[in-house]
């Protein structure tokens, strides 16, 4: 296929060379309607914004934009078949989620999903079959699970309609996908990846392979993420017989707006332009920053780069050396003091934090001048923050954090509940999903039984700066559970 071709991105530009004006959505007439102060920022963002159909293409789309442009990334990462989507991997993984499991007997999955996961099965009435992952307690640090973990899984749930796993991290370790993958084949069940960090894998032999050449039928990948798209754009890929595509396309219809910004399509289609014609330099020269920053990092007192001992037989399989994740724990200090710190004096975000780690994600876009800066950065928090002190917080062993589903998520969601304060929701059952944000794995999902190490190991946290944003109460002082 003609990789130099972009087929949204080109039908935009031809959009506004041609002087189009439609007496339909968007208000705002590409910014003539706009406030000027708003203009000023957005600019020609609002230029762009038109209609997918009956503005960008005519109103049967016979241009077939789109899906050329979804032909052309199918073709470029070695997928049978790629759909866009403009409201994320959030919706996408729900979409997966309906189309393998909808009205069948559940899904196996890793107890470290998102949060959208948790919500696709509080949409759908799926119920979990939920598979622990595996804890490094010195670290506090959780693993993806392992081929072994799901054939247990599946020996315990054989009717289940496929299984669902998270690789790559948030924190950029990955799981054995090829082994999780033979295991699900083997009793002719399909395996989809949410690989929402991982748009950039197939496109440079040194990072972790991808859930496609792994052997996965279904991956969704966020290509805002480490790839180069606008927030919200996400792309699925899918292969081999054992997804029903038509039904994965009417579950997304059902799910996605009527209203899509063509802005999100152009990006994810110049963007696969770009990394088939440019993607091996560009990672490659993106590694080799990456390396740097490691090395440089590395030598900071007090400053641990995580690597070796996220690999290993009990440990992850793999990891994206992009995601530079950082141990500041021999500081004294948090992640969270560290971010808030780097925010508030250097002007630098870090987009994950916890109780004692932080994360520098690197990408095509980085250079000498952006390591150099933040190596400056992180080298003027350990002179200026000597001596500082992370406040307390619980650590619970990972068997406290092993909570055993009572209900599905759905019903216990739905169902009546009571408000009780925080400290008197151990021995209840959970009605909400409180999720430390980022990541946005969730440490207590709907149905689950709560027990007192969960709830001291959140009080604590939100004491430490842990950021718990999607509880009913915004301080998190009380709890909707499952009414007795």
């Amino acid at each position: 296929m003609d990789h130099s071709r972009a087929p949204v991105l080109e039908a935009l530009a031809d959009y506004d060379r041609a002087g189009r004006y439609g007496f339909c959505p968007p208000g705002h007439r590409q910014g003539r309607g706009a406030d000027a102060r708003v203009r000023a920022v957005l600019g020609d963002a609002l230029a762009c914004d038109v209609l997918a159909s009956g503005g960008l293409d005519d109103r049967m789309a016979s241009g077939h934009f789109l899906e050329s442009a979804e032909e052309l990334m199918a073709d470029a990462v070695g997928a049978d078949e790629t759909f866009f989507s403009t409201c994320g991997s959030s919706l996408s993984v729900k979409a997966a989620m309906l189309a393998v499991a909808g009205c069948d007997h559940g899904l196996i999955l890793g107890r470290d999903s998102h949060k959208s996961i948790v919500a696709g099965l509080i949409f759908s009435g799926v119920r979990p079959h939920w598979i622990a992952p595996r804890w490094d307690a010195e670290r506090h640090f959780s693993h993806p699970p392992s081929p072994r973990q799901v054939r247990e899984a599946w020996e315990r749930h054989p009717d289940a309609a496929g299984a669902l796993i998270v690789s790559p991290s948030p924190y950029g370790t990955c799981a054995d996908i090829a082994g999780i993958a033979a295991a699900c084949h083997e009793r002719g069940k399909p395996l989809i990846v949410d690989e929402a960090w991982g748009a950039h894998l197939p496109f440079h032999p040194e990072l972790p392979t991808w859930a496609m050449d792994a052997g996965a039928d279904m991956c969704l990948v966020s290509v805002h993420k480490m790839g180069a798209g606008f927030e919200q754009g996400s792309v699925f890929h899918v292969q081999g017989e054992l997804i029903d595509r038509a039904r994965l396309k009417l579950c997304a219809d059902l799910l996605m707006t009527t209203s899509p910004n063509v802005l999100l399509y152009a990006a994810i289609d110049g963007w696969r332009r770009q990394m088939v014609q440019a993607g091996h330099e560009l990672l490659g020269n993106a590694l080799q920053l990456a390396k740097r920053a490691r090395d440089e990092l590395g030598r900071l007192p007090g400053i641990s780069v995580m690597d070796d001992e996220l690999l290993g037989v009990e440990a992850s399989h793999d990891l994206d050396r992009l995601q530079v994740l950082l141990d500041v724990s021999a500081t004294g200090a948090s992640g969270y003091q560290l971010v808030d710190w780097l925010r508030e004096n250097r002007r630098i975000d870090l987009g994950h934090s916890d109780h004692r780690r932080v994360l520098a994600t690197l990408s095509i876009a980085d250079d000498d001048t952006t390591v150099d800066t933040l190596v400056d950065a992180l080298t003027a928090w350990r002179v200026g923050a000597a001596g500082s002190r992370a406040p307390w917080m619980y650590l619970p062993d990972p068997r406290e954090l092993e909570l055993t589903s009572i209900r599905l998520p759905r019903d216990a969601f739905f169902g009546p509940c009571d408000r009780v304060p925080l400290t008197e929701a151990p021995g209840r059952i959970a009605a909400e999903q409180v999720t430390p944000y980022p990541p946005g794995i969730p440490v207590i999902v709907p149905g689950e039984l709560i027990d007192r190490g969960v709830v001291e190991y959140l009080r604590s946290g939100l004491a430490a700066g842990m950021n718990v944003p999607d509880t009913s109460d915004p301080s998190a002082e009380t709890l909707r559970v499952v009414a007795r």
